[in-house]
């Protein structure tokens, strides 16, 4: 063969991987979403909570933008308007409706049975009395005890008055499992440590009152409390202030929530609302969306706690390394975290 020829044989193979590499990349950055439907309903406090809701948000832009997923959202500005929220979405015709939060479960049980054609999924969903599992409703939960045990063994490792407190918002079983898992790592490394406790209320209204927040927060710190978590959505705001008030420690709740106060918030027990958003997208892109319970703990990466540099004055990195290594034995079934 010619030089001329081997030449232009070489040329010809060369313009065929470029044309087949662009085929390739092409069908790679096509998006498996496209032409599905999203609609999501925030709880009160909105997308911008810095806390649970915003934890959804990310995961709702994240289906959008990694998997071109359309998508809506409604923000209510009362209670009552969560039922209908959630209705007009459903009256769309959208593939998947969201709820985010507890209080959601009734009305997206009723709505599941009237529109059969439209999946569901509810944030922290459990089912009512006498509600057995619906096949297009499914239930995203947290194993909130577990993130809670390491936030609470990181507290328990740098109190210095062995007292550390915990502010709940409502007093239900959810918000238990949180105080649960708390206290277990604290006395899971500090055996003589107390932990005080209080909540805000027992009506949904206990997740949205800073004062009292702070209020509850402020008693904790004068007898003695050195860090404070709080799971008490918008009252938890109250807690930092408490923080900042008496040069006190806090941990958030949920999202990273060191920027509500930088000088007091060493950590914060992460709920990957986001993860549990975009994994049920991707089971109804996959076809294999299943009504039921849908649970992420530490070993789904769905718990966490935050440790980064921001926080690096308030938290050692000694206290990260013990904190992530009692992580490994809880997925490694070597400690059992109680959830109530």
């Amino acid at each position: 063969m010619s030089a001329r020829r081997l030449i232009g044989l070489l040329l010809a193979i060369n313009a065929l991987l470029v044309v087949a590499g662009w085929l390739v990349i092409h069908e790679d950055t096509h998006k498996r979403g496209a032409g599905l439907h999203v609609g999501l309903v925030f709880d009160i406090g909105g997308k911008n909570d810095k806390s649970f809701n915003e934890a959804a948000w990310r995961g709702l832009l994240r289906v959008r933008d990694e998997l071109g997923v359309e998508i809506q959202f409604i923000e209510p500005t009362e209670g009552s308007d969560r039922e209908s929220a959630l209705r007009t979405l459903a009256a769309r015709k959208v593939d998947l409706v969201i709820g985010v939060g507890f209080i959601f479960g009734p009305d997206l049980e009723r709505l599941a049975r009237q529109f059969p054609d439209v999946k569901f999924a509810g944030v922290d969903y459990s089912a009512s009395e006498g509600v057995g599992t619906l096949p297009n409703l499914a239930g995203l939960r947290f194993r909130e005890h577990e993130g809670s045990f390491l936030v609470g063994a990181i507290a328990g490792l740098v109190s210095t008055t062995h007292v550390v407190g915990f502010v709940g918002g409502m007093k239900i079983p959810l918000i238990r499992k949180f105080e649960a898992g708390y206290e277990a790592g604290v006395h899971h490394v500090c055996p003589t440590c107390r932990v005080v406790s209080a909540y805000a209320g027992t009506e949904p209204k206990a997740f949205a009152d800073p004062s009292l927040g702070q209020e509850l927060a402020s008693a904790q710190y004068d007898q003695g409390a050195d860090i404070i978590f709080q799971a008490a959505g918008k009252t938890g705001d109250g807690v930092f202030a408490a923080a900042v008030q008496h040069d006190a420690k806090a941990i958030g709740v949920d999202s990273d929530q060191h920027d509500n106060a930088p000088c007091c918030v060493m950590t914060s027990m992460v709920k990957r609302v986001d993860v549990a958003v975009v994994e049920v997208v991707k089971d109804i892109i996959a076809g294999k969306f299943r009504g039921g319970i849908h649970e992420l703990g530490l070993a789904e990466k769905g718990v966490g706690f935050v440790a980064d540099d921001r926080n690096r004055l308030l938290l050692p990195i000694e206290v990260v390394n013990k904190a992530n290594a009692l992580g490994d034995e809880i997925i490694a079934g070597k400690i059992k975290v109680p959830d109530r």
